[in-house]
């Protein structure tokens, strides 16, 4: 399987040299292509030699961590992310805040270093996710923090039938009621302060919206839960309907966001497509069996990942800081290009 871009790359061969990088497999680990030392004097040149042979590798094995580049700095790595992917996508309707360091290169979601990060594709929820995540270590953390990855097709022939059936069936809905102190405000989320442009916006991606009196939003978007990846066909488990869910949130945090919020205005919250409440315990049973299907690597300081956005789910686990990883997110895809096996959800924004 692999990603796809507006205009899809064919692997080339893998170059014949001495410098040849060597792909280690192992069971539970994601592939780790292993950099010959010394380390290239120019890491972006680097990336631009081997760009077909990394697309290759993701597209063989969903997701590949490079390491021994020793990538220290933003601007190199930003550098190096632009030669794997020229045109990075900007960052929308973000969950949580970022720091944009350059165009297309942002920070890690920022989310508690002590709370895990569930296993998600990256963006599902928008009209047009990332096909391709690129993520660089900085600085890696004294314990935890992985990276794990788990095979969305894999998950997906784990769940029972009959729920698979359901959400493609109905889809998953995603619900957010934007404020400024939980979350991406608004403004933040879009990246406009123009009410406007927010509602241009939604009507342009399948989002209905209704402003609140206290000036915050709330939205709501029906996505498949399911879809076929663009390159192979094969149906994929493709969402956030556990990771954003309220049952996935600590019992303590959930608690007061209820007693804050109450029950229909959290930050963000799923249901299935056609409004029902989804449960704790599916939630339980979806993280439950993405766990038993996950692969980690511990990030060392330098690393480099590449990962299949439709093909492979990702997650954070809890850390002791410091940590910094880069991430971008590249090959966006529309509609026409990211068949899905639900009905797409046509819903016009409103202001009711």
């Amino acid at each position: 399987m692999s990603f796809t871009s507006p205009a899809p790359i064919s692997p080339s061969p893998v170059p014949s040299s001495a410098s040849v990088p060597q792909v280690d497999l192992h069971p539970g680990k994601p592939p780790i292509l292993h950099v010959p030392t010394p380390v290239p004097a120019d890491l972006p040149a680097w990336a631009a030699e081997h760009r077909h042979t990394l697309h290759g590798l993701v597209t063989e094995h969903g997701a590949v961590l490079v390491r021994g580049l020793g990538l220290c700095d933003i601007g190199e790595v930003g550098a190096v992310f632009g030669r794997l992917a020229p045109a990075l996508m900007t960052d929308t309707e973000a969950f949580a805040p970022r720091q944009t360091y350059t165009p297309g290169v942002y920070s890690s979601t920022a989310w508690p270093a002590n709370q895990p990060m569930c296993m998600h594709h990256e963006l599902s929820y928008t009209h047009s996710p990332p096909g391709l995540l690129l993520l660089a270590c900085l600085t890696a953390p004294t314990a935890g923090g992985a990276t794990a990855l788990a095979d969305s097709a894999t998950v997906l022939d784990a769940l029972p039938p009959e729920l698979v059936q359901r959400f493609e069936q109905d889809g998953w809905l995603l619900t957010r009621t934007y404020n400024d102190d939980i979350g991406a405000s608004w403004t933040e989320a879009f990246g406009t302060d123009s009410r406007a442009d927010v509602e241009n916006y939604c009507r342009a991606n399948a989002i209905e919206f209704a402003w609140q009196h206290e000036g915050g939003l709330r939205t709501r978007q029906r996505r498949p839960a399911v879809v076929r990846h663009p390159a192979t066909g094969r149906r994929c488990w493709f969402n956030q309907i556990a990771f954003l869910n309220e049952w996935t949130l600590a019992p303590e945090v959930r608690e007061y966001l209820v007693d804050v919020y109450g029950p229909e205005a959290l930050p963000f919250n799923t249901r299935f497509g056609n409004g029902d409440p989804i449960g704790e315990d599916i939630v339980e049973l979806i993280n439950t069996v993405y766990a038993e299907h996950t692969i980690r690597e511990p990030w060392q300081s330098g690393d480099l990942m590449l990962i299949d956005n439709i093909r492979t789910a990702h997650s954070r686990e809890p850390f002791e800081p410091p940590r910094e990883v880069l991430v971008a997110m590249a090959a966006p895809q529309t509609p026409t290009s990211f068949p899905t096996t639900t009905p797409t959800a046509a819903s016009e924004g409103s202001t009711r």
